[in-house]
């Protein structure tokens, strides 16, 4: 049936090729493009070795160990949900998100997406949905072709680069308004459930909120959106990036990850009581958070630039506080009625795989509930006047997820082991790089 509904779509759309869309371990998407009348006729495959790949395309030295030594094929299944016009090209075109299995039918454990149902079915037996509505931040930057140079603004219709904090400036979006609009024609072609834009205070950051939903539709909402607002930059000689923390004196940029739960036959609120108040599941919910994220830091926080956004002036949490409405804790309760009583994660960067950071933060909140663990007693202070506690290199977050054998547990030890080995690759990969830093202070000086 669901291929029979996307031969429909195909022939209603007039679409002549096919995005085969499978994302990866950074979640940058990987893939092939398929005339549309192969692709109902043939059965789609890639190289399992895509779902390993460092952020640089290279393949680690134990490469073989996590793919075996064949590198051999999977199948890809598309997702019907997932159709969706590509609407920045000129043929029709349309993109499919598609789920990865082994060569005996089974789920690849490998594959984020997967990873994701994987989590989603603990909470499915238990009669639970987790309902999550993500906050997207990113940088509209000029172009630049030299990595040695340092990222500036871009120009706005004023002819001029911003200058100084515009949080919630009106005008400061309106510089901009060209790109904005053909964002959200792009976003309403493909059916992207965006909801609010705001600009954040970084000179020309901004932030996309989505309407709240099933974690995996929003996941791959989420996946869509970063490719729709690359490529819609880059139609008006611009870039946007998704680097967490992309230039040195403007704050980072967060996927912050608001999650709630519903008892999938009543659709009430499992966090609230009959009454309305908050129940203990709610803070045990919170309390696996807190457990839990110093070893899925290394999910928010992927790669090596996204240490950088975990300082006291850069508006990213530093500890495992949380509050009712407090913005400087890292697990921030927002004020909301008992329906929609919701705990917001503000740990993950917007470089951060979408599939992970939804897994992750759902499965210490899954822990939580099903370990009965304390909540720590809600901050209402200023959190970035505590100690930083968060891991502060990926390296360190990845030794911190080591001692974490619950986590791994849930999420699949053998998709623990690969991706850590990948980090740890991307790591020492850095870390062989000589900072022009280094050569200003050091070269004479020691």
């Amino acid at each position: 049936m669901p291929l029979e509904e996307i031969r429909k779509w195909l022939e209603e759309h007039r679409i002549t090729e096919i995005e085969c869309l499978v994302p990866d371990m950074t979640g940058k998407a990987r893939g092939k493009f398929i005339p549309a009348d192969k692709f109902i006729k043939e059965d789609s495959r890639l190289p399992e070795s895509i779902l390993v790949q460092t952020v640089t395309g290279d393949y680690t030295a134990q490469h073989f160990e996590l793919v075996g030594p064949i590198d051999g094929d999977m199948k890809l299944e598309p997702d019907a949900r997932t159709k969706r016009l590509v609407p920045w090209v000129e043929e029709p075109t349309g993109q499919i998100i598609h789920d990865c299995y082994q060569r005996d039918g089974t789920p690849h454990p490998l594959a984020t997406r997967n990873l994701l149902k994987r989590v989603l079915a603990l909470y499915e037996q238990e009669g639970w949905q987790p309902i999550v509505a993500p906050e997207v931040e990113f940088y509209l930057v000029q172009r630049n072709l030299d990595p040695d140079n340092e990222l500036e603004p871009p120009i706005g219709r004023s002819g001029r680069r911003e200058a100084g904090r515009q949080s919630y400036s009106i005008d400061a979006v309106n510089e901009f308004d060209p790109i904005v609009e053909d964002m959200y024609d792009f976003c309403e072609a493909q059916e992207l459930d965006v909801d609010t834009l705001i600009h954040e205070s970084g000179m020309a950051q901004m932030e996309v909120n989505f309407l709240h939903g099933d974690a995996l539709e929003l996941a791959d909402q989420v996946f869509v959106f970063k490719r729709t607002v690359r490529e819609t930059a880059l139609r008006h000689g611009i870039y946007a990036t998704f680097m967490a923390k992309p230039m040195e004196h403007e704050p980072g940029s967060a996927l912050h990850i608001h999650q709630s739960v519903i008892d999938r036959k009543s659709g009430r609120n499992i966090f609230s009581d009959p009454d309305g108040s908050e129940n203990a599941r709610f803070r045990h919910f919170i309390g696996g958070l807190q457990r839990y994220t110093p070893g899925g830091i290394a999910f928010f926080a992927p790669s090596v630039n996204s240490y950088r956004r975990f300082t006291p002036d850069v508006s990213a949490p530093i500890n495992l506080h949380w509050g009712y409405e407090n913005r400087t804790t890292g697990l921030r309760v927002p004020d909301s009625g008992p329906e929609a009583r919701r705990v917001e994660n503000r740990f993950p960067g917007v470089d951060a795989n979408p599939y992970l950071a939804i897994a992750v933060s759902l499965a210490c909140g899954y822990l939580g509930m099903k370990q009965e663990l304390a909540a720590s007693e809600p901050h209402d202070g200023d959190a970035y006047q505590e100690p930083i506690t968060v891991a502060r290199s990926l390296e360190q977050a990845l030794r911190l997820l080591d001692e974490h054998d619950d986590l791994k547990e849930v999420l699949g030890t053998r998709f623990v082991r690969a991706y850590s080995i990948v980090k740890r690759e991307e790591f020492e990969a850095f870390n062989r790089v000589i900072s022009s830093w280094e050569r200003e202070y050091l070269l004479l000086n020691v």
